[in-house]
């Protein structure tokens, strides 16, 4: 059996001028977005208001979307702009590494600040002892461990299954459920592994998250004033946006998934553009988000052009 060295990744066939307007619009997202989060990277590690769990994880959500949208767009630009392309065998495996943490990590990360969030408005004399910064760093630690080593485990199982025939992928990243779809090996275990840790990755933060907001909701009815309860709301508003667009996406693409084989252009082609939202349009509304919805955020990107046009 000839092996596969390289897989051709279609991306988005089209004509040329549609194929030069997403090369253009991709590339002021991916622009837009690095700096967005940069941005707020930069605003939590030097303002001191903003030393808190929230901001803190709000942070390492930008890390994880620059780090995302880094290994998605470059490539998908050369991709656009030749109407397709190869990519070789470590290479593809290696996005798909990349590609693994980044949404493993943002799946525990979005959980753990719905926990942040249940710790303050239901315990709120408790929150400063509870949240310390040490428990934090820790939190923050224990999502990016399970980023890297739950996606080492299936993307070296699925690395050693045999690819020794069509080496065609009608996708824009090397995603795992194409991939399988090509090897020429029993893929039993795989899907196995799959179903197994989309339950760990995605129904139990999902419930968790369900958990900690049913207990938001029950103790916020019991808050008195209008006012109060408005507040209360606000403060958890930006993370439900956020964790609605991202799960919703995640869903639609891996949970109950059909075989790529038996879809039809129309699915693919929807496959593809859910694809799109969660890797590359999520990391550029998620600072938006954050920024847009929050005074302190916004006042302190305020102070800090301030003091540059003062200086």
């Amino acid at each position: 059996m000839t092996m596969v060295t390289e897989f051709l990744l279609l991306g988005f066939q089209g004509g040329q001028i549609l194929r030069i307007f997403m090369f253009c619009l991709l590339l002021v997202v991916y622009c837009e977005t690095v700096c967005g989060n940069l941005l707020i990277i930069t605003l939590v590690s030097t303002t001191r208001n903003l030393h808190t769990p929230m901001y803190f994880f709000i942070s390492q959500l930008s890390v994880s979307d620059i780090l995302l949208i880094t290994d998605i767009v470059p490539n998908l630009l050369y991709i656009l702009l030749n109407n397709g392309a190869s990519i070789s065998f470590n290479n593809c495996f290696t996005q798909l590494y990349l590609f693994g943490v980044s949404e493993i990590f943002e799946c525990f990360l979005l959980t753990v600040m719905s926990y942040d969030r249940y710790v303050a408005i239901c315990n709120p004399l408790r929150y400063t002892s509870i949240m310390t910064s040490e428990y934090c760093v820790i939190l923050v630690f224990i999502c990016w461990l399970f980023g890297f080593t739950l996606t080492c485990s299936s993307v070296i199982t699925t690395s050693k299954l045999i690819f020794c025939g069509p080496n065609i992928i009608d996708h824009f990243i090397c995603d795992i459920l194409p991939l399988i779809e090509l090897a020429c090996s029993n893929i039993f275990n795989v899907q196995i592994q799959i179903y197994l840790l989309s339950f760990l990755n995605v129904f139990i933060p999902t419930t968790i998250i369900v958990i900690s907001y049913t207990n938001i909701v029950l103790a916020v009815v019991k808050i008195p004033s209008s006012t109060g309860r408005q507040k209360a709301f606000s403060t958890c508003s930006s993370h439900l946006i956020v964790v609605s667009i991202f799960y919703w996406t995640i869903f639609s693409v891996y949970i109950f998934p059909t075989k790529v084989q038996s879809m039809n252009s129309y699915q693919i082609s929807m496959n593809k553009i859910f694809s799109l939202l969660y890797t590359v349009f999520t990391p550029l509304v998620n600072p938006i988000i954050y920024s847009l919805r929050n005074k302190d955020i916004m006042r302190a990107i305020q102070e800090m052009f301030y003091k540059r046009v003062v200086w």
